[in-house]
């Protein structure tokens, strides 16, 4: 199948950012719904990707083959906000952080995301394995990672 250098573009997209959810590919996408991520991953992509045991979306082994990639590799390519709460996050031997604890210190590196985000990204970077949660009495968050042991960048600029 000949990809498009628009679905190329967001095959690209899908294995960086993986594993994800159609809420980040649809901010990425500049789509309007979850739904219409799911219809054009199913007509432009679909042997590109899967949804693993936990509904997250995965790139196939045909998908990195297409593109040129390895998995495996060292740098995990996340949204800025989650790249910024990775670069404030406790390390692995700190004591963890709540989620407002990360907001007051995602906004002293001047961000202003809400609060909701900041616990979405979380979330994100432990269904990534960057980030370990500790149940509490309030969750509490901390990298699950060396932070030296990986590097974390924002996507490439969509061209699109």
């Amino acid at each position: 199948m000949t990809l498009s250098e628009q679905a190329r573009s967001r095959l690209t997209d899908l294995v960086a950012l993986q594993p994800t959810k159609n809420a980040e590919l649809q901010e990425r996408w500049g789509m309007e719904s979850g739904s219409e991520v799911h219809r054009y991953l199913e007509s432009a992509l679909e042997e590109y990707y899967y949804r693993d045991d936990d509904s997250l979306i995965r790139a196939t082994p045909a998908a990195e083959a297409e593109l040129g990639v390895e998995s495996g590799d060292d740098v995990v390519r996340v949204p800025e906000l989650q790249a910024r709460i990775v670069d404030v996050l406790a390390g692995p031997e700190a004591e963890p952080q709540s989620v407002v604890s990360v907001l007051h210190d995602v906004r002293a590196a001047e961000m202003d995301p809400e609060v909701d985000a900041v616990r979405s990204g979380l979330r994100s970077l432990e269904d990534r394995g960057l980030v370990e949660i500790q149940r509490t009495t309030v969750p509490v968050f901390r990298l699950a990672v060396e932070r030296d042991a990986v590097t974390v960048e924002p996507p490439e600029p969509d061209d699109d």
